[in-house]
């Protein structure tokens, strides 16, 4: 499973011209999942997550978690963090999981970051045409890897 976290001032996921969720300050993730992934991978992200601590304390330096600060945070599926592009140019998507996988991960990921920060998560809608937008603040931009967990 990967993620890519980025530490927003706001964030918002559109289906054709309908806004479908919105969130204030906090972290706007894009999640991948390939075909071996397992809840056990959910529960380390949602861990490292919640845990990371990249918001600025009183003196500047990063120090507070998403749970410190109170921040909020929105999930958009993104199969295309498993695409190889080892030959040619024409990416494979090979090692993304089928939706029999993936949407219940998926499902099981927002689920426990909503459990863990005590706040729903907003989320986009898995399979959809989705325009996002953000303010990345800082910018501060992390990768997560559940397969480099050392």
């Amino acid at each position: 499973m990967r993620i890519v976290i980025q530490r927003v001032q706001h964030a918002s996921v559109s289906i054709g011209s309908e806004i479908h969720s919105r969130i204030g300050a906090g972290f706007l993730i894009l999640l991948g999942v390939c075909e071996d992934d397992t809840s056990e991978d959910v529960e380390w992200l949602v861990r490292k997550v919640l845990a990371l601590r990249v918001f600025d304390d009183e003196q500047g330096v990063m120090n507070r978690s998403i749970m410190d600060v109170g921040g909020e945070a929105l999930v958009v599926s993104q199969f295309t963090l498993f695409a190889s592009y080892k030959k040619g140019n024409r990416p494979s998507w090979l090692r993304a999981a089928r939706h029999e996988i993936s949407v219940p991960l998926y499902e099981e990921f927002c689920r426990k970051m909503s459990d863990g920060m005590g706040k729903k998560v907003g989320t986009g809608v898995f399979g959809a045409d989705m325009k996002v937008e953000l303010v990345n603040d800082g910018p501060v931009t992390i990768c997560m890897d559940t397969k480099n967990k050392e």
